[in-house]
């Protein structure tokens, strides 16, 4: 492989890694949409296309190893591909919180949710917002504002926290809401982990970029 084929190459596998970033960011968007709506044949579309999710992790990293084995290569090039190794993971694990919220969905069925969603639609926007844009770090070997994404996550452990504090009090003043409310701290908890995905690859992007392997992710909430 000339040394322009193996740059082109490169490039290709980020452009795959941006592809499945947008995969994932709509399995998101879509999950909390079904929810709103309760439209569960949306619920199960959202679970058929985690496999594609899958499917798409496996052929980058598929493409990754055989890049390391046949073109061996080194410092910036090799950071690249490890954090590319890395990323699809965390965007596999994103797909399936996404996929674990659309099975919420269904598994709340024609029953109404037991409090309106004001707190959980903005945890969505907010992980949805992270994502895209340490995307575009990565895109952009942006480490400072890989950093800054971080300290994001904090606000989104203090919405989940207060989620968590009303269904808790909702359970106790009424005990008949406990299934309802179990299935909406999953959900919450399902999008607060997905923040937690997404400082994974800001700090991955800070080791492309810097060369460090550091923990970014230090909460300070």
């Amino acid at each position: 492989m000339t040394r322009v084929a193996y740059h082109k190459a490169l490039e290709e596998l980020e452009n795959e890694l941006m592809v499945m970033g947008e995969m994932v960011a709509k399995a998101i968007k879509d999950s909390i949409e079904a929810l709103k709506k309760r439209d569960f044949e949306m619920s199960k579309e959202i679970i058929k296309n985690d496999l594609l999710i899958n499917k798409k992790r496996f052929e980058i990293e598929e493409r990754c190893l055989q890049m390391i084995a046949t073109q061996q290569p080194m410092a910036i090039d090799l950071r690249t591909i490890a954090a590319i190794l890395s990323i699809i993971t965390d965007l596999e694990r994103i797909g399936d919180h996404a996929e674990g919220n659309a099975k919420i969905n269904l598994l709340i069925g024609s029953e109404p949710l037991v409090k309106p969603l004001i707190d959980v639609p903005r945890m969505s926007e907010k992980g949805l917002s992270m994502l895209d844009r340490v995307l575009k770090a990565f895109i952009n070997r942006d480490a400072k504002t890989a950093r800054a994404i971080c300290d994001e996550d904090d606000e989104v452990d203090a919405l989940y926290d207060q989620i968590y504090r009303e269904l808790l009090l909702l359970m106790i003043e009424n005990p008949k809401k406990i299934e309802g409310a179990t299935y909406l701290i999953w959900l919450a908890h399902n999008l607060e982990r997905i923040a937690d995905r997404v400082t994974n690859i800001a700090e991955r992007v800070v080791f492309m970029a810097t060369g460090k392997m550091e923990e970014v992710n230090v909460s300070k909430y």
